[in-house]
C-alpha cells in the first residue's frame, strides 16, 4: 500500500497560476498541459487511491481525468478554480469506477483513527494489521457519498466549503454528511471491535 505520508492537506492547497496555465493550454500550448499534469498528478492519484483502494485503478483515474481535462478544457469557467473543477472530475470517475467494481477499500486508514476509538495503530504490527483490516471492513460498508466527504474532509484536508462545488452539493450537505458520516462510521467500528473481541 503507497505511504499516507506522501499526500498532506497542505498538498491539496490550489495555487495562484492555474487560471494562467489554463488560459495558455486553450491557446494550444503542450507545455502548458504538462504543467498541469506534472502538478495535479499526484494529487489526482491520492483522491482515487483513497476512495478505490486500489492502485492500478487509481493510476487509470488519474489517468482518464487527465484525458478528460484536455476533452473539456474548452468548457472551463474561468471564475472558478481550476482545482475545484478537476477535483470533480477525479471525484466522479472514482465514485463510477467504485460502483462498477464494489471490491474497493477506503485507503490511508491512519487518517481516520481519530475518528474512533481505535487500538492504538503504532503498536505490533500484527494487532496494526489486524485492526486496519477491520477498518477496511467498516469503510466498505460505507455509502459512497458519506466516504467521499471524508476522503476529501479528513485525508485530503479540504474545507467544507471547498467539498461542495467538487460534490456539486451544498455547503450544508457536507456538513450533515461529515457529521452523520463519522457517526456511521463510529457505529459500524463498535459492532466490527465486539464482534472482534467476543
Amino acid at each position: 500500500m503507497p505511504a499516507a505520508r506522501d499526500i498532506t492537506p497542505s498538498s491539496a492547497t490550489p495555487e495562484a497560476g492555474d487560471i494562467d496555465v489554463m488560459r495558455r493550454c486553450l491557446e494550444g500550448s503542450e507545455e502548458a498541459f504538462a504543467e498541469l499534469v506534472d502538478k495535479y498528478q499526484h494529487r489526482a492519484f491520492w483522491v482515487a487511491y483513497h476512495v478505490l483502494g486500489r492502485v492500478e485503478g487509481a493510476r487509470d483515474v488519474a489517468q482518464e481525468a487527465f484525458v478528460r481535462v484536455h476533452r473539456s478544457m474548452h468548457r472551463f469557467d474561468f471564475s472558478r478554480n481550476f482545482y475545484t473543477w478537476f477535483y470533480r472530475i477525479v471525484m466522479n470517475l472514482a465514485i463510477d469506477a467504485l460502483r462498477k467494481t464494489q471490491t474497493a477499500r477506503a485507503a490511508s486508514l491512519d487518517e481516520f483513527a481519530h475518528l474512533l476509538a481505535v487500538p492504538d495503530l503504532t503498536g505490533d504490527p500484527a494487532e496494526r494489521q489486524e485492526t486496519r483490516g477491520l477498518v477496511w471492513r467498516v469503510l466498505e460498508q460505507m455509502d459512497v457519498k458519506f466516504r467521499a466527504v471524508l476522503v476529501l474532509r479528513d485525508i485530503h484536508g479540504l474545507s467544507c466549503r471547498e467539498i461542495a462545488p467538487i460534490l456539486r452539493v451544498t455547503h450544508a450537505t457536507v456538513r450533515w454528511r461529515l457529521h452523520r458520516g463519522r457517526q456511521v462510521f463510529r457505529e459500524h467500528w463498535e459492532r466490527v471491535a465486539r464482534s472482534w473481541e467476543g
